[in-house]
């Protein structure tokens, strides 16, 4: 059923549990199979990317993929292959550095997964060329998604890109990947209960938009995946068919809202602040952070979902504050950022005023959406993704800083900032 959802939503039949029309993406081939690198030509071809193609890649998914999708390539075009550091960073210098040395091609062809397709996109978003993409890992989500997670300034943010007019994920590929990087994708998609939570939640507090449509594309397919977590490391191609797809599917959920907000709540924020304050700490995934901080989330959830009332107090924050912690440029840019948010004083008045009549039936809405912690760090340690700090070597005393400072980098209201306005201790934990 969930293949048919897939290519429902792709045909525009499927119909929109928000409205009475049908859901519709923009992005119209998405394939989802077996051999697809020696078939590269024939899979391209049809697509708008021109006859002069740059292949964008690193060392590793050369081998893994970027030099048989290159000499298939050649059937019909002229390719430039591009190929970056091994693990390249996802900032704007890497960006500038496609972009200047694709200056000639006509389109992209991306051959990698998170940095990769991140770095590619956005560098295809910022000079309006078409870009596709073959991934070589279901390490995360943003393969259809329009956003790109990239560093710009010293602040991770997730910046408004172009779609691929083509996503080719081969399931051989996908199975043969490292596990750290299956359990990577098994992370980031374990992120659905804690991010449909906060946005739920801030809907309800702050009145901000709010849609069904992304989950429910993930549904069916969330229960199939966490009974198959343990099937994901023995190459089993059903188990990584069901990943592939639910990761396939969040990034089209993000997609249909114009930004990140179903896939990406406060579980992200608390990677992001470890991605940006970091620094000399051992390379991670980034759906590594995300299993942990999903965890870490889930648990701040349950201790807020448990309270029998909700107040809030209006919010301390000030520029100065965000001023200590960050520096003077980093700090008046969060700040920027974070004012949208802030509580003042009439703002948590109106809060308390709803919460006060209408908590308990909010308590309920809410916990209907989101996952007991326990199962959630069950399927982590089943697919072999980490459940703590510790475990993606993050000491516990920076962990705790980046789970306190996290909601001070967005806007993005979550658990985290009810947590730290609450009246009562709501204490976070790893």
């Amino acid at each position: 059923m969930s293949r048919q959802m897939l290519d429902r939503l792709i045909a525009g039949t499927l119909p929109d549990p928000d409205s009475q029309g049908m859901l519709s993406v923009p992005l119209k081939t998405i394939v989802i199979g077996r051999g697809l690198g020696d078939e590269a030509d024939a899979l391209v071809k049809p697509l708008p990317l021109g006859r002069r193609l740059a292949v964008v890649m690193d060392p590793d998914t050369r081998l893994a993929l970027g030099e048989r999708v290159s000499i298939a390539l050649r059937g019909s075009s002229d390719v430039d292959k591009i190929i970056l550091p091994r693990h390249p960073h996802p900032d704007m210098d890497a960006v500038r550095s496609v972009i200047a040395r694709t200056k000639d091609a006509s389109g992209l062809v991306a051959v990698g997964s998170g940095s990769i397709n991140d770095i590619t996109k956005y560098a295809a978003h910022l000079t309006q060329k078409p870009y596709a993409v073959f991934g070589t890992a279901p390490s995360m989500n943003g393969y259809t998604s329009v956003s790109a997670a990239i560093t710009e300034d010293g602040l991770k943010k997730s910046l408004t890109a172009s779609l691929p007019v083509g996503v080719f994920l081969d399931l051989d590929v996908m199975a043969r990947a490292p596990h750290r990087l299956i359990a990577a994708g098994f992370g980031d998609s374990m992120a659905r209960p804690t991010a449909q939570t906060d946005w739920l939640m801030a809907h309800l507090l702050l009145g901000t938009p709010y849609r069904e449509a992304p989950f429910m594309l993930l549904a069916e397919d969330e229960e199939a995946l966490i009974a198959k977590a343990g099937e994901l490391g023995t190459g089993d191609l059903e188990a990584m068919e069901v990943l592939v797809r639910t990761l396939v599917m969040s990034g089209l959920g993000m997609t249909l809202c114009g930004g990140s907000y179903p896939a990406s709540q406060g579980e992200h924020l608390i990677a992001h602040y470890i991605d940006m304050r970091g620094q000399g700490l051992p390379e991670a995934h980034h759906g590594e952070h995300i299993a942990v901080t999903t965890l870490t989330m889930a648990r701040l959830q349950e201790r807020v979902l448990a309270l029998p009332e909700l107040q809030l107090a209006p919010s301390a924050d000030t520029p100065e504050r965000f001023i200590e912690i960050f520096g003077e440029t980093l700090g008046r840019s969060c700040w920027a950022a974070f004012k949208p948010k802030l509580l003042d004083r009439e703002r948590a008045n109106a809060i308390n005023t709803m919460l006060a009549r209408q908590w308990r039936s909010h308590r309920e809405r809410l916990v209907r959406v989101a996952r007991p912690a326990r199962e959630i760090a069950a399927a982590l340690r089943a697919a072999g993704a980490p459940t703590t700090p510790q475990e993606v070597a993050i000491p516990a005393g920076f962990y705790d800083e980046a789970v306190a400072n996290a909601r001070l980098i967005r806007d993005r209201f979550t658990m985290l900032d009810v947590a730290a306005a609450s009246l009562e201790t709501v204490a976070a934990g790893a």
